[in-house]
C-alpha cells in the first residue's frame, strides 16, 4: 500500500501523504515553504477554524450553504477548535504574505473532515471558503486570535500581578527603606510606594492594551479580496460578526471600512506597541527585584526572593533570581516582537498587507510569553518575596542623604558638608548633625525620622 495518494488542484497533480487531511495547495506550500521549521500557532489555527464556522452558519443562515454542508463544516471546525487534528497544519510561517497557503491548508483540513461527517463531497474553495478571501480571512484571523489572547489570558495575568502587588503592599507597605536614583543612596520610601509604582504601571499598561482591543476587534472579514466584498453577501459582515461574538464571548463588530483592515495591519501594530509598554514596565519591575534581591552578602539583600532551584553547576548553594531573569528575557523578546511588527505593519502595497503570517506570530508569541511571564512574576516572585529587615535598617540609619530633610533648617551647603563626613566616617548621619549643629538630639531625631520623610513636604 503506497504511503502517498494523487491530488489535484488549478496548477495539476501531486502527491501528498495518504493519512493527510489536507489536499494539493497544502502540500504545495509545504514544499515551497521549506524555511524555518515553525508553524503557525495553535491560537491562529483555532482562530481559522472559528472564521470557517461562523461563515458557514452565516451562510446557511443567508440561504447560500445547504443544512448537511453547513453543519458538517460546523462539527468539523469545533474539532479543531477542541484542540484536534493541528498535525494537519505543517505550513512554515514564512509563506506567501497574504497566509494564503494557512488559508487554503484550513479549507483543505475542514473540507475533509466535513466530507466525512456529511458523507458527500464538501469543496475547499466552493463550500468552506464562500463568501471569503484569504485577504480578508488572515487579518480576521490575526484579529480573532490575538483578542482572544488577550482578553482570555494576558488582561488576566495582569489583573493577578495587580493584585499580588496590592496584596504584598498589605503586608509589607508599612516598612521604610533606603530610596535610590542612580543607583545611588537618596531619600527613603516604604515598600508601599516602590509597589504601588509598579502597581501603577502595570494598570496603565493593562488599561493601554484594552483601548487597542477596540481597534482589533473591528473586523476584516466581508471585504475579501481587496474590500470592495466582491463574492460576498451584502449581509454577510454583520451577521458573520454577531455569529462570532456568540461562539467566542467576545463582541466583534464588522469594520467601517475594510480597504483599512486589508491593506494595513495599524490595529495589530497599535496592539503590539501596547504590549511593548508592559514589556518595559515587566522588565523594570524585574530588574529592581534583581537588585534588591542582589548579595545576599555583597549586594543590597533587601529582600529575599523564594528559592526555586540550584543556582550554579558550580558554586555549590547559590540560588538565583531565576523568575525576574525569565520575565525580563521575555520582555525582550516582545520589544524585539514589537519592532518586526513595526516593519510588517508598513509592509502594505495598495489594497493588501504581505506579512500577514509573521505579524500573526510575533503578536500571539508577545501576549503569551507575557501572560505567562506575568503570572509567574506575581506567584513566584512578588508574592513569595521576604524583607531583610536587619539590612534595610542597617543602610537605612547610615544613609547620609536624610540630611536633605535639615535643608530648611541649616541650608544646603552646611547639610553637603554633615553628609560627606557622615559618609567618610560611616557613621549615622545624626551623630554627625548633632556634633555640627545646635540642634538637640529629639529635634534631630524628629527631623530625620525615616518614616516621616516617606511623607514628603516641609519638615
Amino acid at each position: 500500500m503506497s504511503n502517498f495518494r494523487t491530488e489535484s488542484d488549478s496548477m495539476g497533480t501531486l502527491d501528498v501523504p495518504a493519512n493527510a487531511l489536507y489536499k494539493a495547495q497544502t502540500q504545495r506550500a509545504i514544499n515551497n515553504f521549506t524555511i524555518s521549521n515553525l508553524t503557525m500557532p495553535q491560537q491562529f489555527i483555532i482562530a481559522l477554524a472559528y472564521i470557517k464556522q461562523a461563515a458557514a452558519l452565516t451562510n446557511l443562515k443567508l440561504g447560500h450553504l445547504d443544512k448537511t454542508k453547513a453543519n458538517a463544516i460546523e462539527h468539523a471546525c469545533q474539532e479543531i477548535i477542541d484542540g484536534k487534528h493541528y498535525e494537519h497544519f505543517p505550513v512554515d510561517i514564512f509563506q506567501t504574505g497574504s497566509g494564503t497557503s494557512s488559508n487554503m491548508n484550513a479549507n483543505e483540513v475542514i473540507a475533509s473532515l466535513a466530507s466525512k461527517h456529511a458523507n458527500q463531497p464538501i469543496h475547499p474553495n466552493d463550500d468552506v471558503n464562500m463568501g471569503q478571501s484569504s485577504n480578508d480571512v488572515i487579518p480576521t484571523a490575526i484579529a480573532l486570535s490575538s483578542a482572544i489572547s488577550v482578553d482570555k489570558k494576558l488582561l488576566p495575568a495582569l489583573a493577578n500581578l495587580a493584585d499580588a502587588l496590592e496584596q504584598k503592599k498589605a503586608d509589607i507597605g508599612h516598612i521604610v527603606k533606603t530610596g535610590r536614583t542612580h543607583l545611588m543612596d537618596a531619600m527613603p520610601v516604604t515598600f508601599e510606594q516602590t509597589l504601588s509604582a509598579w502597581q501603577s504601571q502595570v494598570k496603565h499598561a493593562a488599561s493601554g492594551i484594552e483601548h487597542a482591543l477596540i481597534r482589533v476587534c473591528e473586523l476584516a472579514q466581508g471585504g475579501t479580496a481587496v474590500g470592495t466584498g466582491i463574492n460576498a453577501d451584502p449581509q454577510f459582515a454583520t451577521l458573520f460578526a454577531k455569529q462570532l461574538s456568540e461562539k467566542v464571548g467576545i463582541n466583534f463588530i464588522p469594520s467601517d471600512n475594510f480597504f483599512y483592515n486589508i491593506g494595513s495591519q495599524d490595529a495589530i501594530v497599535a496592539l503590539s506597541g501596547q504590549l511593548k509598554v508592559y514589556a518595559v514596565a515587566q522588565m523594570k519591575i524585574a530588574n529592581d527585584l534583581r537588585w534588591m534581591n542582589s548579595g545576599p552578602l555583597a549586594g543590597l539583600g533587601e529582600i529575599e526572593l523564594e528559592a526555586l532551584q540550584p543556582g550554579s553547576s558550580i558554586m555549590p548553594g547559590k540560588v538565583n533570581p531565576v523568575i525576574p531573569e525569565a520575565a525580563a528575557m521575555a520582555s525582550a523578546q516582545v520589544i524585539g516582537n514589537d519592532a518586526t511588527i513595526t516593519v510588517a505593519g508598513q509592509a502594505g502595497n495598495f489594497e493588501l498587507n504581505v506579512m500577514l503570517p509573521v505579524i500573526a506570530y510575533n503578536i500571539l508569541q508577545s501576549t503569551e510569553i507575557l501572560a505567562n511571564s506575568a503570572q509567574a512574576l506575581a506567584d513566584k516572585a512578588i508574592a513569595s518575596f521576604k524583607v531583610n529587615q536587619a539590612q534595610i535598617d542597617k543602610a537605612l540609619t547610615k544613609n547620609p542623604i536624610l540630611v536633605t530633610a535639615l535643608n530648611p533648617v541649616i541650608g544646603y551647603e552646611k547639610a553637603a558638608k554633615i553628609a560627606k563626613q557622615a559618609y567618610q566616617q560611616a557613621k549615622p548621619i545624626i551623630d554627625i548633625a548633632e556634633q555640627e549643629t545646635d540642634l538637640s538630639r529629639s529635634e534631630l531625631e524628629a527631623l530625620l525620622n525615616p518614616a516621616k520623610l516617606t511623607q514628603g513636604g516641609l519638615m
